[in-house]
């Protein structure tokens, strides 16, 4: 399972970052990744550093598994591999999807001098951030296929890294940006699930 594992990490991460960095500039001449020079101790740059190390622990944990560190206590089990298979194959799916309905919009990072469109459409008109959680559930997934400690620290440091990204970087960079019809959005939309985590929304303020 720790092989298979580490083949879906491998996967996603090539079509999730290598494939669509490469359609995103051949369609406009710009792969998208922001956040190049972030201020050292910043927000957003603990949350790069976060995530990068989730993204290090994600193929660690498998590499792990195949060299033979055991499973934590009582998770060794086939039904929950076999659910963590199906959960895993889904989130590449679903990052992919997501990352399509975003379109032109598409970036990895902020940059606070530049406005996109904002997407309402398509996984968005779900949840604010379907790429997200498309990729929590990868990472769960991953988990509990191969269910070492290594892969449980990668899926909190995913966690977390998102977290910090959306909640302090995102969401106060878009309100900036798109101002009342983000919030208008937020208001109708959950954060990461359908109806969780909308912010209020009070028309005489905006």
């Amino acid at each position: 399972m720790a092989l298979i594992a580490l083949i879906v990490y491998l996967v996603w991460a090539l079509l999730a970052f290598g494939l669509r960095s490469w359609v995103q500039w051949r369609r406009t001449g710009d792969a998208g990744f922001r956040g190049a020079g972030l201020a050292r101790g910043s927000l957003q740059w603990w949350a790069r550093i976060l995530f990068a190390a989730a993204l290090a622990a994600g193929v660690a944990g498998p590499i792990a598994g195949l060299a033979g560190v055991p499973p934590l206590p009582g998770t060794d089990r086939p039904l929950v591999q076999a659910a963590g298979t199906v959960l895993a194959l889904a989130g590449v799916a679903a990052t992919l999807a997501a990352q399509t309905s975003m379109g032109a919009s598409w970036r990895i990072g902020v940059a606070e001098s530049e406005t996109t469109a904002l997407v309402t459409t398509g996984a968005f008109a779900l949840a604010r951030n379907p790429i997200f959680t498309a990729m929590v559930a990868t990472a769960a997934g991953l988990t509990a296929m191969v269910p070492n400690a290594i892969s449980l620290a990668a899926l909190l440091l995913a966690v977390v890294s998102i977290e910090v990204q959306v909640r302090a970087v995102e969401e106060p960079y878009l309100l900036r940006v798109h101002g009342p019809a983000y919030r208008r959005y937020a208001a109708r939309v959950g954060r990461f699930l359908p109806g969780i985590g909308r912010l209020p929304y009070d028309a005489r303020t905006w």
